[in-house]
């Protein structure tokens, strides 16, 4: 019987003196004339084990040759460990090679820099780093699932290839089976796979209500595209969303859940990937990431409009390089002030002004602001954005009007309103965003298996 080195972590006592087989690889071999040193680990934890083997094997000598990143199958005893970096070791009986390394492995025992990690993505993943932060992201996402799940969301896959931008900002990517080079300009659809425009979704969104409207409470995660080329720590353009739409609520209720939600899913982390989050604090530079998260479930949320947002960033004694000015967007200054100095805490701005804003967000009674809100959390800024949408057919028609948005493409969509509409709101969040902020690693190609930016696509 396989034993995991998962269960050995948790429960050494268990096994101690016994007899065990585990399977893995090899991060690390020390070799000396006797006798040799393994640093084994499995995956099935972010600890490793170091394994003892002496001349007493009977293939000791192929075992001395063995290289780092081989896979193998160790049999022996668990034992205490007489050095000082850990409690237990296994003394082997038997090494067995499952599968061999070239002595060209590129993760051998030693620092990397995250640049040279990430041209070896399909390796990367042996190493302690990405070992912990691939856990945290596992974690992560069932627990995003519980949530919902324990809260009767409906869980339900939007489409990938589309016929709607969602946003409005045209920054897709096309999906089209007609050749360009073939094709004279403009491209006519009408014989194209799909028969009309389609691209790679940049929002679930405009579907996720469809269905908010059938069962209540429904809720995407999948993955997203934005064709924007921006080469920044932040930016990709394949990253998955949490995308939940709920009938029946409107803006206030809709901060309660967002605050709700984001409050589980690091709780949850902070239990169940606490190895990982112990390591990753070691490991990160001035950032106490614990304290952090723990001092944010213990902060209840502030709740601003965007005008005191704005007054606030006006009164305050600082040489912005943006300035901040009404009817504009914020700047990751401007969210860094309110949530890190002024308030200490994490930040709703809500009433938007409506012209920075999408056409489906509910127009407010002031007719210069829609009711759409951003939470701004301390060290990571932004971390969502909803609204209440709008459901009054008449206001949804003048506003697609006013930007010059068809309503005979999205007349599916005007068609919620038309046929037992209801007050609905909801949000989205980047799930990638979300574990730079828990595992404190900055860059979005390092919290992401692998990474889709501009001119990168391997794998």
């Amino acid at each position: 019987m396989i034993t995991d080195l998962r269960d050995i972590v948790q429960n050494p006592d268990l096994y101690l003196s016994k007899k065990i087989k585990v399977q893995g690889w090899i991060r690390s071999h020390r070799k000396q004339k006797t006798m040799g040193f393994i640093n084994f680990f499995d995956g099935t934890a972010l600890q490793e084990i170091q394994v003892y083997y002496s001349n007493a094997l009977a293939n000791f000598a192929n075992v001395q040759e063995l290289n780092v990143g081989s896979a193998v199958s160790i049999e022996g005893t668990l034992v205490k460990s007489i050095g000082s970096d850990q409690s237990v070791e296994i003394s082997a009986d038997s090494i067995a090679l499952e599968g061999a390394s070239d002595p060209s492995y590129p993760v051998q025992p030693k620092r990397h820099t995250l640049e040279f990690l990430r041209d070896i993505a399909h390796l990367r993943a042996r190493t302690r780093l990405f070992q912990a932060v691939f856990r945290v992201r596992s974690v992560a996402a069932y627990a995003i699932h519980k949530y919902f799940k324990d809260k009767g969301y409906v869980y339900v896959h939007t489409p990938i290839i589309t016929a709607n931008d969602g946003e409005g900002a045209g920054e897709t990517f096309q999906v089209t089976t007609i050749n360009p080079d073939t094709t004279k300009a403009p491209i006519d659809y009408a014989n194209d796979f799909f028969g009309k425009k389609t691209c790679l979704t940049v929002t679930g969104q405009l579907e996720g209500e469809c269905y908010a409207l059938a069962y209540k409470r429904i809720y995407t995660f999948g993955p997203t595209f934005r064709a924007e080329n921006s080469n920044t720590k932040t930016h990709a353009a394949e990253f998955w969303m949490i995308e939940p739409e709920i009938a029946f609520c409107d803006l206030n209720g809709l901060m309660t859940i967002e605050e709700d939600f984001l409050k589980f899913i690091i709780k949850y982390t902070l239990v169940h990937a606490r190895a990982e989050l112990e390591y990753l604090d070691k490991i990160t530079d001035g950032v106490d990431l614990i304290k952090r998260m723990e001092v944010l479930l213990d902060s209840p949320a502030i709740k601003i409009t965007h005008a005191e947002a704005i007054n606030v960033l006006l009164n305050a004694k600082k040489d912005w390089d943006i300035l901040p000015k009404p009817g504009k967007d914020l700047a990751r200054e401007h969210e860094k002030y309110l949530t890190d100095e002024f308030y200490k805490a994490p930040v709703f701005v809500y009433n938007w002004p409506k012209e920075i804003k999408a056409f489906y967000m509910r127009a407010n009674e002031d007719a210069s602001t829609v009711a759409a809100v951003d939470l701004l959390v301390p060290a990571a800024g932004e971390l969502m954005g909803g609204s209440q949408r709008e459901e009054r057919l008449d206001k949804l028609l003048e506003r697609m009007n006013e930007l010059h948005i068809p309503t005979d493409s999205l007349s599916w969509y005007v068609d919620l309103r038309r046929y037992g509409g209801c007050k609905h709101a909801g949000f989205g969040m980047g799930f990638e965003r979300l574990l730079i902020y828990i595992t404190g690693v900055e860059n979005i190609r390092d919290v992401i298996p692998f990474a889709r930016t501009p001119g990168n696509c391997e794998f």
